[in-house]
């Protein structure tokens, strides 16, 4: 078995062609030297991922996403970098059980879980499992939906995990740190017992938590859950989203729920492009996990008023990433599992295959409890619906609800166009590209370096370096690369930086400049960064003057602020 080294990383990527595995995501146009197609990372209507098959990189110079195989995979797919590695492997023939690896911080967390599951999977397939399966039956769930969703069970033994983790040698810390196990003055004890467990899976389909259900007449809380930890952040999961990737992209299509059990409900009726974000506020972070799924939508939460809410916050923050959801509405207040137990599959699919549009949604919402023959209400209502109106970016869109708000509140159609903001394009990244010379100069200058080690030694005989500390670390980053392995090309270096640098460097990537290159190009962007050496030294020498009464001081920094400026010349 093989460590996954740099070495083998780039083995890999460059036994594989970037334009064909990229073409087996989207569809891709040869214009000139590259190649084009639509950007799947954001809301893009006309080409602007741009893939280059002499380099093996893509970017995007429209949301700035860059990278080599490995980065657009991992985009893609929503996957970790190793997942990805073993992906691209597999294109390339290689035997992707041969990679091993790298050990992580975390490994001891995981394993407790791997324990922790099948000691419940055990537990649910013995006589002590009997009436929690029988509660499962009779809610539906068979024993296919038990084994496919790994549903297991903590018996009442307050200690039964606890014993079989500390005979295994794991750390005390890190068996706290899974909360799966408490220490008080009693010692060491079962966070869950008594309870049917659902697993929570990871998007590797790990297990990092679960939820853990009374099946019985009792006065204690119906559910239990994990509470957070380093493996488990509930603003950052997407429950089933391992299952149901594969599904959502057939269909081109996700449909977005509220809690575990609606997702094992409508899996076990053959709708299975479904994930959860169990009950919790929903983060940009789970839109970003969501929108990489599909390209379509739905928000399928509970029926009641709690549920309408919490459509109209999600609908929000998918709409600030340039996706535009729809939405199910679920009759008497119920959830996904009560509406299918009760109607049907047949009544539910009608739902899906018709779902409203946000704006209907919101509309409808925004005037539910408001009485439209009063002139207060009226107003609040118009005013409010402008106000979401204003979020669409898809004239369309703007123009259909305009109306639609018009005949609700009796106001010209022009009138309220006057109300209308010009909302900015959404990008992806949250890191504002920046455009001051001197940046470009830096971020040039790299670009270069990563064509020709010429540019280095032109770079280093002048004796200064780069002002943006992130450009200064990729510097380094570049000759540190070089040392190890004899060459440089961007491909490679993706996969050899840290994470934090990335954005800077598919800054670099972005600029598709031309590859070829004078002397005086070269010498104009190192003029430029000196010129930004000598300008931060030259203020950080005032302030000093500034903040100083000694006269002696004084002279020796303005002395030493002489010298500098000569540099100029």
């Amino acid at each position: 078995m093989s460590t996954l080294t740099q070495a083998l990383i780039n083995e890999i990527r460059s036994k594989v062609n970037i334009v064909d595995v990229v073409s087996k995501y989207i569809n891709l146009t040869k214009r000139g030297k590259n190649y084009f197609g639509v950007c799947p990372f954001h809301e893009d209507s006309d080409p602007s991922l741009s893939v280059s098959e002499e380099k093996q990189i893509f970017s995007c110079f429209s949301c700035h996403t860059a990278g080599n195989v490995f980065n657009f995979v991992m985009e893609y797919e929503n996957i970790t970098f190793l997942e990805a590695v073993r992906i691209v492997a597999s294109f390339a023939g290689i035997k992707v059980d041969s990679i091993k690896p790298t050990i992580t911080k975390n490994n001891a967390l995981y394993d407790i879980y791997e324990v922790s599951n099948k000691l419940y999977l055990n537990n649910i397939n013995t006589t002590l499992g009997t009436s929690a399966v029988k509660y499962l039956n009779n809610r539906g769930f068979n024993s296919d939906i038990i084994k496919e969703f790994e549903i297991g069970l903590a018996i009442k033994s307050k200690d039964t995990l606890s014993k079989i983790l500390l005979s295994k040698n794991f750390k005390e810390k890190d068996l706290i740190n899974s909360t799966l196990i408490v220490k008080d003055e009693r010692g060491f004890h079962d966070f869950f017992y008594d309870r049917i467990m659902f697993p929570l899976h990871d998007i590797d389909g790990k297990v990092i938590g679960y939820s853990g259900r009374v099946y019985y007449e009792t006065d204690s809380p119906k559910y239990v859950n994990s509470k957070e930890h380093p493996l488990f952040k509930k603003g950052e999961f997407v429950y089933n989203y391992k299952r149901a990737k594969n599904e959502c992209r057939i269909k081109n299509t996700v449909i977005v729920m509220e809690g575990f059990m609606d997702v094992i409900r409508a899996h076990s009726v053959g709708i299975k492009n479904v994930v959860a974000t169990l009950g919790t506020a929903f983060t940009k972070e789970h839109a970003s996990i969501i929108r990489k799924m599909a390209n379509n939508i739905i928000l399928c939460f509970d029926g009641d008023k709690a549920g309408a809410k919490a459509t109209m916050a999600c609908s929000d923050i998918l709409i600030k990433i340039g996706i535009i959801p729809k939405v199910i509405r679920l009759e008497d207040d119920l959830d996904p599992d009560e509406y299918i137990l009760k109607y049907g599959v047949d009544k539910f699919n009608e739902k899906i295959n018709n779902p409203i549009s946000i704006m209907d949604f919101k509309l409808n919402f925004l005037k539910s409890n408001k009485d439209l023959t009063q002139t207060v209400d009226k107003a609040a209502y118009a005013k409010e619906a402008m106000e979401e109106i204003n979020k669409i970016e898809d004239e369309i869109l703007k123009e259909v609800s305009l109306k639609k708000l018009s005949h609700d509140t009796d106001l010209d159609i022009d009138y309220l166009k006057g109300f209308i903001t010009n909302t900015p394009k959404v990008v992806k990244k949250d890191l504002v590209v920046k455009t001051d010379k001197y940046e470009k100069a830096e971020a040039s200058l790299l670009y270069y370096m990563l064509k020709d080690t010429d540019v280095i030694k032109m770079f280093d005989s002048k004796n200064i370096y780069f002002p943006t500390k992130e450009y200064r670390f990729l510097y380094n980053e570049i000759k540190c690369f070089i040392k190890e392995f004899n060459y440089i090309n961007e491909a490679d270096f993706i996969t050899y930086i840290d994470s934090d640098l990335k954005q800077y460097l598919n800054n670099v990537i972005s600029l598709n400049l031309d590859d070829t290159y004078d002397t005086n190009m070269i010498l104009d962007f190192i003029n430029a960064i000196k010129e930004k050496n000598i300008n931060d030294q030259i203020n950080r020498l005032e302030r000093e003057l500034e903040n100083t009464t000694d006269i002696d001081k004084k002279t020796m920094i303005g002395q030493k602020m002489i010298e500098i400026l000569r540099l100029k010349d």
